[in-house]
């Protein structure tokens, strides 16, 4: 099933008799470090096996979000590493623009100064001394989670190298023509005084009013209504549908502004619905996008009323207001005009909001750098058609051509100093020049740089390939390039994989940066609730991991990892996965300390018992359903395979069938000796992964090998006894039974009863003395009197209860409970005989009083049967 091709030591099978993550995590993984284990070899022969991680922001720390994706991660990695390929994890960090540079503005206004008392070298000079401070503080947490990522490559969106990449394709891009600059409506926060793009806009329901403005006089007067009441000091226009008989009089003329010395024409658009409100919209070009387009097709003026702060800037009573005063006050003028013709209050309405400080967002009329997407969006799109790009599940592949195929064109230039600043020029006389990275730039009087920086985004969507050395044909491009999985949550489809997408195809000749994209949800808490640092169910990681070990963790995320579909978690579940650590631990030291190796060739099938061959089945289709799982980024179901075949099949099965063996010695135990020691090495290779901790420490124990990280991955060697398996069955079936009889009559598991077993005519008669150690079931004496017969799998168990319970006692609690269920089946029916009730009952109550008739039949049928199986008092 493996072949082991390490250099090993003899095993040992001294472990402390607990295991204790604290004392194990942190040298185990420094030494898997030291060794190179993770460090990628570009001249190797090995097919490569590449993933970059989703970088993370500079100002960031572990949240459990990062937690389940790295774990993922890592165990896709460490399994491709065990099969053989040349597997590159690359780590690195994103500069994080306006996050970054608002730690750093925070920083100095506690020191009582601003980014502007410093300039922009000295502030750009003081970012990066914050970021060597306290900068990539999540890249060590990573390493505490086990992440085995290669950090001899980290990267970061800012390093020398990605910068030269960043130059390079905007010069592209702009040579080509699919860069520009133009004035445009584009998103603005008044706090962080920046554009920001669509999706860096937060939509929710706020609380606002709804006025209705009458513009205007007589009969050439007309009604709008707005949310925004600051922007009529903007309206250049009142648009109507050119079909509406109730302005086509007005269409062409002009009317008087309210508020301002001003006429405005009223201009026939299909855009507006006829149908909405009055039929009737203002158009303010310069602060609204829908009344930009509708000003371009109109050759309408745009005004811009308000500053980057959102103050109003036109002369009059409202100078120097913020918006929002304004709009009250421009609501009060208005009504003492008799303007206004109705309000509404509150009136929830969807209002954008920026992503990062939550501030109002603003529309915005703005000279900015753009990318025209159409071409790039198409060839995404196309990628993922033709199938060179597999989006996992498929289901998902919806959302990203809803996205792409509809992409507008990306405002890239930020009003930031940190970050990739835009690589034009300006001369003194109009001149524009683009510089890339082997160029020199322009130098003389009266030349200048764009003061803008590019869009934090525009960096990270050359992260496949730029880490990689990209635009030089370095090895590494050579050999990791395309990379294999972009794994990553279904929610930045549109921020960042749509955006490596275009970027790729475009600068590597059409050639995808990654093969599969690997979509997962979003981690909630126990109750299905989005955790967030403003909620109090957000949880440190770290703090599970201190608790009950980085194992624990990980398997709890990888366990709930269904694709695209969001992961709850809550403490119990990590408590329940350091249980199966533990459990781990004790049955595989306890299999060592009785006889488990894997010294020696696995013996011949022909060697070995019922149970030894049983079991070897079992491990081969857990190894082929593995397999698949992964294949499928089925985590959860790996997850959950792996958990029943080690806690179920291998320790609460085999090793208690194979007690009785072991203890009996001789050549059986051997035999069996061995098929648990090639059980157990396959079951840690199959787990390491996910759980590489505490696999690695036992499995180094149980063969002197080197490490599991290194190891080979397990085969499914094709074996299956299905005979075997049925024979097993059976006994399971039979113990099952006892079990619970056994619990019915409330007799303790470790409570030894006489028994009389007639196997005869059946495959359990070779299995006896083990179902007899597992019952704890003891011979008939001469005394043996059967009290209870259970006949199971073909044979029948017979069992002496007469000097093991108070057959008078337990006989009343069983009336007892008998009366009882009788009383609760009784009114159950009563109810549902009664016609009254049944009248003016709702459905759902109905159900549940016939759902406890239904249990009230089953508790009477089970209790009724015990009472029979009882001897007579």
């Amino acid at each position: 099933m493996t072949e082991n091709t390490q250099q090993q030591t003899a095993p040992t099978t001294e472990l402390p008799t607990q295991y204790a993550p604290a004392e194990v995590e942190g040298p185990l993984y420094e030494r898997w470090v030291e060794r190179g284990y993770f460090t990628a070899d570009a001249t190797s022969d090995k097919p490569p096996y590449t993933i970059v991680i989703p970088p993370p922001n500079v100002t960031g720390a572990l949240h459990l979000g990062h937690a389940f994706q790295v774990t993922l991660m890592d165990a896709l990695t460490r399994r491709k590493r065990m099969q053989g390929f040349e597997t590159l994890w690359l780590p690195g960090m994103d500069h994080a623009g306006i996050a970054t540079q608002n730690k750093v503005e925070q920083q100095l206004a506690e020191e009582g100064k601003s980014r502007h008392d410093l300039g922009r070298d000295e502030f750009v000079e003081r970012v990066w001394q914050w970021k060597d401070e306290y900068g990539g503080r999540i890249l060590g947490q990573l390493r505490r989670l086990g992440a085995g990522l290669d950090w001899s490559r980290e990267r970061f969106t800012m390093d020398e190298g990605l910068s030269r990449a960043v130059q390079k394709i905007f010069k592209d891009l702009y040579e080509d023509g699919l860069i520009y600059r133009a004035e445009r409506i584009i998103n603005w926060c008044p706090r962080c005084l920046t554009a920001i793009s669509d999706i860096e806009v937060e939509y929710q329901e706020d609380a606002g009013e709804l006025v209705s403005i009458r513009y205007g006089e007589g009969e050439d007067s007309l009604v709008v209504a707005t949310t925004r009441a600051e922007t009529m000091l903007g309206d250049t226009a009142v648009a109507v549908h050119p079909e509406d008989e109730r302005y086509r009089h007005l269409v062409g003329k002009r009317i008087k502004l309210p508020l301002t010395d001003r006429t405005i024409p009223v201009v026939a658009d299909e855009h507006v619905d006829p149908e909405f409100g009055t039929g009737a919209v203002k158009v303010t070009p310069a602060h609204d996008p829908n009344d930009f387009e509708i000003g371009r097709r109109h050759d309408l003026p745009s005004l811009t009323v308000m500053d980057e702060h959102g103050v109003i800037t036109v002369h009059g009573p409202f100078l120097g207001l913020d918006r929002f005063e304004a709009r009250s006050a421009i609501v009060g003028a208005l009504k003492e005009q008799g303007r206004i013709v109705a309000e509404k209050r509150p009136y929830m309405h969807s209002v954008g909001h920026c992503s990062r400080c939550k501030t109002t967002v603003e529309p915005r009329l703005s000279m900015q750098w753009w990318v025209k997407v159409g071409p790039l969006a198409q060839a995404a799109g196309d990628a993922v058609r033709d199938g060179s790009v597999d989006i996992h599940p498929k289901e998902l592949s919806k959302r990203y051509f809803d996205w792409v195929d509809n992409m507008h064109d990306w405002c890239i230039s930020r009003q930031l100093w940190w970050g990739h600043r835009i690589p034009i020029w300006y001369g003194p006389n109009g001149e524009v020049v683009c510089v890339g990275p082997d160029d020199e730039a322009p130098a003389g009087e009266g030349w200048t740089q764009d003061p803008d920086v590019l869009d934090t985004w525009f960096s990270s969507g050359l992260w496949p390939f730029s880490t990689l050395g990209w635009p030089d044909k370095t090895p590494d491009l050579a050999k990791f390039y395309s990379t294999d999985v972009l794994l990553t949550g279904h929610d930045i489809i549109f921020f960042w994989v749509a955006r490596m997408m275009m970027f790729g195809l475009y600068s590597m000749d059409g050639q995808v940066p990654f093969k599969t994209v690997a979509l997962t949800g979003l981690v909630r808490d126990e109750f299905g609730k989005k955790m967030s640092k403003s909620n109090p169910n957000a949880v440190d990681p770290i703090t599970w991991m201190d608790a009950y070990g980085s194992d624990a963790v990980r398997f709890t995320l990888a366990k709930g990892a269904t694709p695209g579909a969001d992961v709850p978690i809550g403490e119990d579940w990590v408590q329940a996965s350091r249980n199966f650590a533990n459990k781990i631990w004790n049955a595989t030291r306890f299999a060592m300390m009785n006889g488990a190796t894997i010294e020696g060739p696995l013996p011949d099938a022909s060697a070995m018992s019922a149970t030894d061959r049983w079991i070897l089945s079992r491990l081969n289709e857990t190894v082929a359903q593995v397999d698949a799982y992964y294949d499928d980024f089925q985590f959860a179901k790996l997850s959950e395979s792996l958990y029943h075949f080690a806690w179920d099949e291998v320790f609460a099965w085999y090793v208690e069938l194979s007690k009785t063996t072991f203890f009996a010695g001789g050549e059986g135990a051997k035999v069996s000796g061995r098929v648990l020691g090639e059980v157990l090495d396959v079951m840690l290779r199959l787990l390491h992964p996910i759980v590489p901790f505490v696999t690695d420490t036992l499995w180094t124990t149980l063969t002197g090998g080197e490490s599991l990280v290194v190891a080979d991955w397990p085969q499914d060697s094709g074996f299956r006894d299905e005979a075997a398996e049925r024979e097993i069955e059976l006994v399971q079936r039979v113990v099952t039974e006892v079990r619970r009889f056994r619990k019915e009559q409330g007799l303790q598991d470790a409570q030894k009863v006489p028994a009389r077993l007639d196997l005869s005519g059946t495959a359990l008669a070779a299995h006896e003395a083990a179902i007899r150690q597992i019952l704890r079931l003891q011979p008939e004496g001469d005394a043996f009197e059967a009290t209870a017969s259970l006949p199971v799998a073909g044979a029948t168990v017979s069992l002496d209860l007469s000097g093991t319970i108070d057959v008078a006692a337990e006989r009343k609690r069983l009336a007892k409970d008998l009366a009882a269920a009788e009383k609760e089946k009784a009114q159950a029916e009563a109810k549902l005989g009664n016609e009254a009730f049944l009248a003016k009952a709702p459905d759902n109550v109905v159900d549940k009083i016939k759902g406890r008739l239904a249990k009230a039949d089953e508790d009477i049928a089970r209790i009724q049967a015990q009472l029979d199986k009882l001897p007579q008092a």
